[in-house]
């Protein structure tokens, strides 16, 4: 294991993103900071460090375990840290606000058959 590693890589190697261009692209758009300052995507990470990460409307706030510049299974990427209480109630709570807001929505008990789009489309226009 690396003393240090790029922040870009391991949040890649930490499956919080898909891609590392992702991961990048999240660092220079200021969605990630490290122990509470916005960084580049080059800066070095080290163990016991703090990120809060926006991604998808969700905010995690974690504490560096492990260093990793290799992507593995998803059992091992959770071991390369640890997500603070508040982060996970936070997340719960807001995910159940998400699940609470699509009851609400009427969804249709089958897909609209050729007619009913066409009536859709001109309504819409």
């Amino acid at each position: 294991m690396a003393e240090s590693v790029r922040i870009d890589k391991w949040l890649w190697a930490a499956r919080f993103f898909k891609t590392r261009s992702l991961a990048a692209q999240a660092v220079d758009g200021g969605k990630v900071q490290l122990n509470g300052v916005r960084v580049k995507r080059a800066r070095a990470l080290c163990v016991g460090d703090r990120l809060q990460i926006r991604k998808g409307g969700y905010e995690f706030q974690i504490h560096v375990l492990l260093l990793s510049e290799r992507r593995g299974p998803a059992s091992v990427a959770q071991g390369l840290y640890e997500e603070t209480a508040q982060s996970i109630e936070k997340r719960a709570a807001l995910s159940e606000q998400h699940k609470l807001a699509a009851a609400g929505t009427p969804h249709p008990q089958r897909k609209p058959d050729k007619k009913a789009r066409r009536q859709l489309r001109d309504m819409k226009w």
